[in-house]
């Protein structure tokens, strides 16, 4: 199998950003693995609205993972104490008692395939620790397999004018 597992969150980017990232990276499949997906907050990325606009914009599949979620306890404590060793411990926790790393069908990621949340950026966000663990796994059976992130262009800051310029 050879594949490349993209990342991307939906928050502080606007409908064009989002799928232009996404079919700028020529992504074939989106799966969705927010345990909430349709969340008023959600706006674009809500279902079912986020699998009518992947097809119509981009002609992207959509799948709903809800087991590579994780579970309401763990995010709310990371929320009370933001200690990111102790999320992704538990993160990891979870996805073993649920098998899911284990039982996540590699035919299911070929090609190009997004992972969806809501975070904006991959750092501290369940969809990088999920994309490392299914790579970890899979390149250990043999599999070409490549990560990427996609995230929104940061604006390129000004340079405050020096003495003499406009």
């Amino acid at each position: 199998m050879n594949s490349t597992i993209f990342t991307i969150g939906f928050t502080q980017k606007h409908a064009e950003e989002f799928f232009g990232l996404l079919d700028g990276a020529h992504v074939e499949k989106l799966i969705d693995i927010r345990e909430n997906r349709v969340g008023q907050l959600s706006g674009f990325a809500k279902y079912p609205d986020i699998a009518y606009f992947l097809n119509r914009i981009a002609g992207i599949a959509y799948e709903y993972q809800p087991s590579f979620a994780p579970s309401e306890e763990i995010r709310t404590a990371y929320q009370k104490t933001h200690d990111w060793s102790q999320y992704e411990a538990s993160y990891r926790e979870l996805m073993a008692q649920r098998r899911a790393i284990e039982q996540a069908d590699p035919h299911a990621f070929e090609g190009r395939v997004a992972l969806l949340c809501s975070e904006p950026e991959p750092e501290k966000c369940h969809r990088r620790l999920l994309a490392e663990m299914l790579a970890e796994r899979w390149k250990a059976e043999g599999h070409q397999i490549d990560i990427a992130h996609l995230v929104a262009a940061r604006p390129a800051r000004r340079k405050k004018p020096g003495k003499g310029q406009p």
